[in-house]
């Protein structure tokens, strides 16, 4: 009886109550839609990386500063794993990327020590949205605190929403030349320099560093080791709740697989290096060093063999 009067109303009110619906559908698919897919939000001092409304990472390339680094990162359950500019080294800053070149010092930002500058062009910024990562790229010039220029870098993150990845997953690829008025470059540095991971405080002391090897690496000094292997991980608490995070190392980087150096006491540390405090590396002008590696973060303290597991899947997607 329902349908029947409804056939016998106007014209008008079947296709009003027929586009009504449409309209009903077509927002429960936006909603769906957003809560999904990945997007980013660009201003003149950071970038950040959104899926639906929850963060996921947070870019700061603030004019100025000695470096543009990653200044957050969070896991999918929203913790955030990343310290900024803490008082015992003001100078380390999320996860960020820096080494010595010519013997100027990236790493440290004491002015006294004359340190150089990773200076962001403002105007290179290039975001690419796709329908299961964001892509980001800029152009950065590194100069001693004179001034002078010694590389050029062509740096691009990547940020993933995949249903094969259970973690947040980024990759950080780096591309330097020489500047176009040096010939070569001499590439050093301490052992711990490279791209480097500050945790927060909560995941200071209280955590343990595995890698794929088994091996804990050679002591340095105190509890301070290096060790080669394709990846590393630490796991440690944050706001009472076990987290994982896990660095990759690309085969095709030089000098793979990296050394890494971590370091559980004091604060907790983790960097990918070349080792170039043992073994300098020279970079002509006719050379690119091509570097990737991946960052991976999970909630829960994960197994080695899910590890290697996202590491080998990681591998199957990323080419240089």
């Amino acid at each position: 009886m329902r349908l029947q009067k409804l056939t016998r109303q106007p014209e008008f009110i079947r296709h009003t109550a027929c586009f009504l619906l449409a309209i009903t559908v077509l927002c429960v698919s936006v909603d769906v839609l957003s809560a999904h897919d990945l997007k980013s939000v660009a201003t003149p001092n950071s970038i950040k990386i959104m899926q639906g409304n929850r963060p996921v990472l947070e870019y700061d390339r603030t004019p100025g500063k000695y470096k543009p680094y990653v200044k957050k990162l969070f896991t999918p359950g929203q913790l955030q794993i990343l310290r900024d500019s803490p008082a015992d080294h003001i100078h380390h800053h999320g996860l960020m990327f820096a080494i010595s070149v010519d013997e100027v010092d990236f790493w440290m930002e004491f002015p006294e020590k004359k340190p150089g500058r990773e200076v962001t062009d403002p105007n290179s910024l290039q975001i690419s949205n796709q329908s299961h990562h964001i892509s980001f790229q800029q152009k950065i010039d590194w100069q001693s605190s004179e001034g002078q220029s010694l590389v050029k870098e062509k740096r691009t993150i990547t940020v993933y929403q995949d249903d094969d990845f259970q973690c947040s997953l980024l990759t950080w690829n780096s591309k330097l030349t020489p500047a176009q008025a040096k010939k070569s470059v001499k590439l050093s540095g301490g052992h711990y320099f490279g791209l480097g991971i500050r945790f927060v405080k909560s995941m200071d002391q209280v955590g343990t560093f595995i890698n794929p090897t088994g091996k804990p690496g050679e002591t340095y000094r105190g509890s301070e080791k290096l060790v080669r292997a394709n990846w590393c991980a630490y796991s440690a608490p944050v706001d009472g709740k076990m987290v994982t995070v896990a660095m990759f190392d690309h085969p095709d980087n030089p000098r793979h697989p990296a050394t890494w150096f971590t370091m559980p006491s004091s604060f907790a540390y983790l960097s990918a290096t070349l080792n170039l405090e043992k073994e300098p590396m020279v970079l002509s002008e006719s050379q690119e060093l091509d570097l990737i590696y991946a960052v991976a973060a999970w909630d829960g303290k994960i197994a080695a063999q899910e590890i290697q597991k996202t590491y080998e899947n990681w591998l199957s997607r990323t080419s240089k």
